[in-house]
C-alpha cells in the first residue's frame, strides 16, 4: 500500500483528490495539508511514501516545500499536482526535487501510474508538460555563473529583501549555513553586496518577478 500526503490550499480539492484516491487500488491517502509548511510538518508525522504537492499555496510554496522535503525526508517521493504547465514552474519544482509532475486535469489512473512511477524511483511527466521542460533545457542557459539550484534559491530570497536570519528560517537551515551560500555565491557573480546581488538577481531574471 503506498502512502499518500496531499497538500493543496483549495479544501474542495483536498476532499475531491481524497474521494478519488481513496478509490484506487494500492493507494491510501494518510493525511491533507492546506500549504507547503504544514505537508512538511505533516511528513514527518505521517511518513507518507509520495506527497501530491500543488506549487501556488500561501506561507510556503509547493517548490520550497519540496526542497524541504528533499532535504529533510530524502525518501519521501514528490509528484506535482498543479494548473501550471509553463516551462519555468516545471523547472522549479524538478530542480527542487520533484519526481513527477501532472497538471489538475489528469485523471485518477494518470494519478496513481504517476504515484507508483515515483516509488518505482522513475520520472513520471505529463506528457502534456513535458515539451515545456524540452525547450527549457534546450535554450540558452539565464545564468552562466553556475549557481547551484540551493544558491539560486537564497538569491531569490535575498532580491525579496529577507536577510540572512529570514533566509535560515524560511529554509529551515542555520544561519551559518545561509553564510555560505551567501559568500559562494557573491564570489560566482563577482558582487560585493547585496544591492549587487539583487541587481544580478534581475538581470538573469532570477528574482521573483512578485517581490
Amino acid at each position: 500500500m503506498i502512502r499518500v500526503l496531499l497538500a493543496d490550499d483549495q479544501r474542495v480539492v483536498r476532499e475531491g483528490l481524497s474521494m478519488v484516491l481513496g478509490l484506487l487500488p494500492g493507494i491510501e491517502v494518510v493525511g491533507t495539508a492546506a500549504d507547503g509548511a504544514e505537508a512538511v510538518r505533516l511528513a514527518a508525522v505521517l511518513a507518507p511514501d509520495v506527497v501530491l504537492m500543488d506549487l501556488r499555496m500561501p506561507r510556503c510554496d509547493g517548490v520550497e516545500a519540496t526542497a524541504r522535503l528533499r532535504e529533510q525526508h530524502p525518501d519521501v517521493k514528490v509528484v506535482v499536482l498543479t494548473t501550471y504547465s509553463d516551462d519555468r514552474s516545471v523547472l522549479d519544482a524538478l530542480r527542487a526535487g520533484a519526481r513527477g509532475y501532472l497538471t489538475k486535469d489528469a485523471g485518477g489512473e494518470e494519478i496513481r501510474r504517476a504515484i507508483t512511477e515515483v516509488v518505482e524511483d522513475r520520472a513520471a511527466i505529463d506528457p502534456a508538460v513535458a515539451h515545456h521542460l524540452l525547450d527549457a533545457l534546450s535554450a540558452p542557459p539565464r545564468d552562466s555563473a553556475g549557481l547551484t539550484p540551493r544558491e539560486t534559491e537564497v538569491l531569490r530570497l535575498i532580491a525579496q529583501g529577507l536577510s540572512n536570519t529570514e533566509i535560515a528560517e524560511r529554509l529551515v537551515v542555520s544561519e551559518a549555513t545561509v553564510k555560505s551560500h551567501v559568500n559562494r555565491l557573491f564570489a560566482k557573480i563577482h558582487a560585493r553586496d547585496r544591492a549587487q546581488a539583487v541587481a544580478y538577481a534581475y538581470r538573469h531574471d532570477l528574482a521573483d518577478p512578485k517581490s
